[in-house]
This record gives C-alpha cells, structure tokens and sequence, in this order.
C-alpha cells in the first residue's frame, strides 16, 4: 500500500500570512489527497478551514500538526497517512537572547547566565534553545552556566511558545554571540611618584583592558619571601571588599615599599592575576633592615668594584635591583652574595635601584646607583636640616677637581673657583637633584633628601637645668631672709659669720651652673684640605 508524502515550505506562519503544504502519492496518476489536523481521528479539511488544491497543495495560516493521505476509484482507495508536520503560527511578540552580565569579553572559569527575554511575556511562555552544544525544548527562561569554558563559546538564540496554545509561538530571536577567552588577564600597575617625599601621598593604578567591565581593584602589599625566591601578598588593611575604582592613594607610607594589585568581578568572584610588583622607594633607613654602599656614595666608575651590605634583625637576606631595561633580580643573578654582602662589578653605565630584603619579609632603605666616568659625590642617605653637607666632582684616578659648575633642579648653583660645594646649613630648599659639570663634562644627577630636624634631648636638658638652677637660688634667697630675721638679736660679728657663709653657698651654685654649660657646649671639628685639580689641566681618562 503507496504512503502520501507530505512537505511544508515553512514550519511557521509568520504574522498575517500563511504556509503551502504540499502532498505527493508515487505513481501520482489519479490521485486526490485529504487533510487532516490534529489526531488521526479528526475529520478532514475542507474549504472552511483550508484552501484545497486538487494538485496536492493548500494554504494555511493556522498553526497545528498536519498530515495527508491520497485515494482514487470508487468505491475510494486510500493510501497510508504521511507523516506529520508540525506548523507553528508565529505571535508579533518578539524573543531577544541577553547575557548577563553582558560583558565585552568573558572569560575561562567566570561564571554567566544565558536568558530568553519576551517582549510583554509572562508566565504563560516556554522556551526553546539552539546553542553550540544542544538544542532545548520546553526549558526555563534562562540558563546559568557556572564555569564557562571554550565549549561554550558560540551563537545562542531562542523563541518562546505559548503554554496554553501550544502552536503559537514567536519567532527565532536574533542570534547572540558569546566568546570565551582562555587566558586569564593580568593588570599593570604602576605606582605615583616612584620615590618617597616626606609627607607625601603615593597613587597606585591598576589598568586592565577594560576596567569599567564590572571590575572591583583589590590592593596588596608584598612582602618578601626569601624560601620560594618571590613575594606573598598581604590585603591592605580594611580593602577585603576591593574598589570601585582602578586608583589607589596610600597615605603615611615612610619606608621603601612593594605593592600589587588584582580584580575581580561576579558571583562568585573571579579573579584576574596578580599584577607584577611594583615598588615606591624611600631612602630613610627603618628600624628592621638597612643598607649601606662601599664606597660610600651613589655614583662610581665603570669597573668599579661596589660592595652593598645589609643589616638589621634578621640573618637571612638578599639584594634585589631593579634597572630600568631588565626584569627585577636578585643578586645571584648580577654579583656575589656572601651572607650579608653582595658584591659587583660596575661593568657598564647605567642607573639601578638597589635594596635589600630581609628573611623576615623586611625592606631596606633604596640607593640608587649610577656608573659614569664622570661622578657627583654627594651624601648617601637623607641629610637632616641644619646639618652642613659637602658636594664635589671627581674623574677616575684623580682627586677632586675645581673650577666645577654645580647645578641644582638644572640650574646654576656654584660657578667659581671652588672645588666644593658647601652648605653649611641645609634646609628643605636644598632638597633637589644635583649634578656638576667640568670641561663640557657633565655628571649624572643625584637625589639630596632633606628631612625634618631630629628631636634632641640637649633643650629640654638645658632648659630644665636652668629652671632647677633658678629655684635653687630662689629657696637659698627665701632661706637668708628667714636667718637674717632670726639673727637679728645677735651680735654683728655672728651676723656677718652667717652671711659669709651663705654666700660662699650662693656663689659656688652659680659656678657649678657655668661649668654645666661649658659641658653641654662641646667642641667642633676641622676638615682636612683636599687637593685642586683645575678642570683645564684634566685628561680624561681612557
């Protein structure tokens, strides 16, 4: 027994139009076909409900399951029904596929939720999905997917169907594309200004590619880790929730200082790498770590042999670099670390920051050093006011030389026969860089670190010597009146006995008070005389 073959230009009607469907019976000589909607059943179709075609074609614009089957002769003979088609009818409602949250990349291991959205829907819809890895009937309005990997990556798109009318639906929504990267981001932060001023504040930036995207910024110190060679990360205090914004202003921060940042964003919290450390230097010595340099100064030759010693409460340490062409890096990596010690070899020009770190997380101060032939001898660390200070000029294999242009902030601050610079009392206007110039030579700058004056116990032990020393006098003075008044029956040679006496007391006071401040006074110190060398009988060593 032949069975009719049924076909349908489209599976939905789209709004106020309709669908051909067709039916076929091989041979198809003298055939005329029936159809029917719905269970089978049901009567068949007629004019009423379809437009009939004797060349096995009609027209519909209502929605349902269709099938058909052919007959001829008389009585009828029939063929086998065909199969079924389904033939929705398409509502003006329209579906849009959303991503939530509807980020410009998203990526490996984040965590999105994939919804169906109906314009004036309700309750009264289900869903149907294509996705990249299945297509879904009947599912809820949205789908989470908790970890997102490179499988989910692909177009996404969905339409509704209507619960109490089954074969009413919408149309396919719009295609959205979702793009799964695979490698997690990394921030860049950077760090404003790189070396400490007394009393000022340090901005942190951690820039991602997109840092309005939903990030939150959370900041972290890093604290030496000499046994793994690296740091670990410590969340500055009350920041455990992040930021909203990519800055980061640091206030009271007095000593030399690693920091790093990551983001994260989303529920639960994914999180971008840790960004490389960055640090802000100090020259100020702290309490736990120090460094000192032999010699004692931040400019030295090419090939000049430079030992950088830490010190402080540990017994572990290692002496990290940073210059400005090459990655951080330890010692052993440049020079010779015996215990405490790390030696090197200026073996090119350039400038580096150097400082220590200590096996119980500690940082020292910072120097940074610069090889030149040329070289600006200034003091080391920071030089506290009213302090004198001494800056000279020096070549290789000479001694300091005279005739020396001196500049401050790049302007003129010596210009004579002078060999040095001297300030004999240095204050905060002194604070700047430094270099000097000699026959069209012209050394690299360097940093002077001005700092407030230290407290000193001499005032307040002078001071409080002197009111001592006051009421002293006053309660002798206080204490002749009474004798007096008490002797006043006595003879005048016993008065003048007493009154001798007490003066003898009196004065012996007041001298012991001069001797005091002879004492507290001390005595000074020379220089010793340096040789000259004018700058026009310099030969510029090879």
């Amino acid at each position: 027994k032949p069975k009719a073959q049924i076909r349908a230009d489209s599976s939905d009607i789209p709004v106020g139009g309709s669908v051909t469907l067709s039916c076929s019976v091989n041979p198809s000589s003298g055939w005329t076909y029936h159809w029917y909607r719905g269970d089978k059943s049901s009567d068949p179709l007629t004019t009423q409900h379809v437009g009939l075609s004797t060349s096995g074609r009609i027209s519909v614009s209502q929605g349902g399951i269709y099938r058909c089957r052919g007959g001829r002769g008389n009585p009828v003979y029939y063929t086998q029904n065909s199969q079924t088609v389904r033939i929705d009818t398409v509502v003006p409602n329209k579906a849009t596929v959303t991503l939530h949250p509807n980020w410009s990349k998203i990526y490996d291991g984040e965590t999105i939720t994939v919804r169906c959205e109906i314009q004036g829907g309700g309750d009264e819809w289900e869903y149907e999905w294509e996705t990249p890895t299945s297509n879904k009937a009947s599912n809820p309005t949205e789908f989470r997917i908790s970890s997102v990997s490179s499988s989910h990556s692909g177009n996404y798109r969905c339409k509704g169907r209507m619960k109490n009318a089954e074969h009413n639906t919408t149309g396919w929504s719009d295609v959205t594309t979702l793009t799964v990267y695979h490698n997690k981001p990394r921030p860049v932060l950077s760090v404003s200004p790189s070396w400490l001023s007394p009393g000022a504040s340090v901005t942190l930036n951690c820039e991602l590619e997109h840092p309005s995207a939903g990030w939150r910024f959370y900041w972290y110190k890093a604290v030496p880790d000499l046994s793994h060679k690296s740091y670990r990360y410590e969340l500055l205090p009350a920041r455990d929730t992040g930021t909203g914004h990519n800055s980061y202003v640091l206030h009271g921060q007095t000593h030399t200082a690693g920091h790093v940042c990551r983001a994260g964003r989303g529920d639960p919290v994914y999180y971008t790498d840790h960004s490389e450390p960055q640090f802000v230097w100090s020259g100020d010595v702290g309490p736990s770590a120090s460094l000192t340099v032999n010699p004692d100064r931040v400019q030295h030759f090419t090939s000049d042999s430079v030992s950088l010693s830490c010190e402080g409460n540990s017994t572990e340490w290692t002496v990290r670099r940073f210059p400005e062409d090459v990655p951080l890096s330890p010692c052993s990596h440049w020079g010779t670390m015996t215990g405490s010690r790390c030696n090197i070899s200026t073996s090119r020009s350039g400038t580096a920051v150097y400082w220590c770190e200590s096996g119980s997380g500690e940082f020292s101060n910072s120097v940074n050093i610069t090889v030149h032939n040329i070289l600006l001898v200034s003091p080391v660390h920071p030089v506290t006011e009213g302090q004198s200070v001494t800056v000279g000029c020096k070549f290789r294999n000479t001694n300091f030389v005279s005739n020396v242009i001196f500049y401050q902030n790049d302007k003129v601050r010596q210009n004579d026969t002078r060999q040095e610079l001297n300030i004999s009392a240095v204050s905060k206007s002194d604070e700047g860089f430094y270099k000097c110039q000699c026959s069209g030579k012209e050394s690299p700058q360097s940093w002077l670190t001005v700092t407030g004056p230290e407290t000193s116990f001499t005032v307040p032990f002078v001071t409080g010597l002197v009111i001592r020393m006051l009421l002293i006098v006053f309660l002798l003075l206080l204490l002749l009146l009474v004798i007096q008044s008490l002797i006043i029956s006595q003879d005048s040679a016993t008065q003048q006995t007493v009154e001798q006496s007490q003066t003898q007391i009196y004065s012996s006071l007041l001298h012991d008070d001069v001797s005091v401040y002879e004492s507290i006074r001390g005595s000074g110190n020379t220089g010793s005389a340096i040789s000259q060398l004018q700058c026009d009988q310099l030969q510029t060593p090879s």
